[in-house]
């Protein structure tokens, strides 16, 4: 039996089977449901993708998997490679790992080790964010800061070595003064907070991170696992300001199979390269650079430059902000657009009792959260479907007067 995620499972309701998937598309045996959350946000393609689809089938006439230690292949150098002279900066070096969770774990790990490595043990500490949701990994849910995911960490008591502090510049200025000594890192989602309720804050607020972790010599983490790959309306946040270790995961494959990596500076590289064998990172995910998965990013980068997507994400704000301006009801607190991210936040978690159903009657599958009703499309949606998603969101409100 299968146990699923983020469910009682004892009062779930029985979960749509999908029989067929293509562009943006999901197919029941009686539906065709138009994906407004692209898979966790991870299928900015689309489904079947002809391209990657063939990209892995190719890969796996040759092999599968072979692990990294003490082997390579040429799908892990190239992605590699590709990633080096396409990311920002000097965010050169690729550490692979299967998940963005576990990706988040290696890029913690990383920065306190890099401090270890110089002898600087006090440095035990994290800054994150409130509302941070980094992944449900035990290191990932102690930097995170949301009692609806992570409340079993409460078991421990007290959070020790993660600080919190809200997207406010004084109040990032008020941590830095008080705990510098202490940190190794500063975390953030940058711009959007998926998780913990599709918060979207000012670039002013990460500039000024910038400023600070680089005066008191900390390091400066972008968990783009969600934001990367034009989600902001930015290719990534890390080309306005530069991180020392870049995060990315979901759409990195295209949402064809599970793949993230954690990209670190000169810096950080060469804070561990050393005569000292000590001084190695030792990780190493079984799965990390997956032949498979290596193949499937190579093409799916591929595509976004090809695609003109950042084009296409703009296109997918515009037509949001246009179907979105002005609509307002009792039960909403506010409608948030950041690029090819909607946002409808509500009163309560109850006003969207329901909403499940509803769209999908209507030909739209949706998974609100807590207070939030958004959506997450794929790239590839024509301004027809995606009306048809803002359109069922306003339905909900419109058809269902106040009681």
């Amino acid at each position: 039996m299968i146990w699923y995620p983020y469910v009682q499972m004892k009062h779930m309701p029985a979960p749509y089977e999908i029989t067929a998937a293509e562009g943006v598309y999901l197919y029941t045996k009686d539906a065709k449901l138009i994906d407004s959350v692209s898979s966790w946000w991870c299928a900015i393609h689309g489904y079947r993708n002809p391209v990657i689809t063939a990209a892995i089938k190719e890969q796996a006439d040759k092999f599968s998997h072979v692990m990294l230690g003490g082997l390579t292949h040429e799908p892990a150098k190239k992605l590699s490679d590709k990633l080096q002279s396409w990311l920002p900066g000097d965010l050169d070096y690729c550490f692979y790992s299967d998940s963005g969770s576990v990706a988040v774990e290696v890029a913690l790990k990383m920065a306190l080790q890099y401090f270890v490595n110089r002898g600087e043990l006090q440095r035990t500490k994290v800054l994150s964010l409130t509302h941070a949701y980094h992944g449900d990994t035990f290191k990932a849910m102690e930097v995170g800061d949301d009692e609806d995911y992570h409340f079993v960490l409460q078991a421990y008591g007290a959070k020790k070595n993660v600080i919190h502090v809200p997207t406010e510049i004084p109040a990032l200025e008020k941590a830095f003064a008080e705990h510098h000594a202490e940190l190794n890192a500063f975390i953030v989602e940058p711009l959007l907070q998926g998780a913990g309720g599709m918060r979207m804050y000012d670039i002013s607020f990460l500039q000024r991170a910038r400023e600070l972790c680089d005066e008191y010599g900390v390091l400066l983490i972008f968990d783009e696992v969600a934001t990367g790959f034009g989600r902001t309306g930015h290719r990534f946040v890390a080309d306005v300001v530069l991180p020392d270790i870049l995060v990315l995961g979901k759409a990195l494959t295209g949402g064809h199979i599970g793949h993230a990596v954690t990209v670190a500076n000169h810096r950080v590289y060469d804070g561990f390269y050393d005569d000292d064998p000590a001084h190695a990172f030792m990780h190493g995910p079984t799965f990390m650079g997956n032949a498979l998965a290596c193949a499937a990013a190579l093409k799916s980068i591929e595509l976004f430059e090809q695609g003109n997507y950042m084009e296409r994400i703009a296109r997918i704000e515009s037509i949001l902000k246009r179907e979105m301006a002005g609509f307002a009801d009792p039960r909403i607190r506010e409608v948030r657009v950041m690029g090819g991210c909607v946002c409808v936040e509500v009163t309560s978690p109850e006003v969207l009792s329901g909403y499940q159903e509803f769209a999908y009657a209507r030909g739209v599958f949706s998974r609100p959260f807590l207070c939030c009703l958004y959506a997450m499309v794929p790239y590839i949606i024509t301004e027809e479907e995606l009306v048809r998603i803002t359109d069922t969101m306003k339905a909900w409100f419109t058809e269902r007067p106040l009681a």
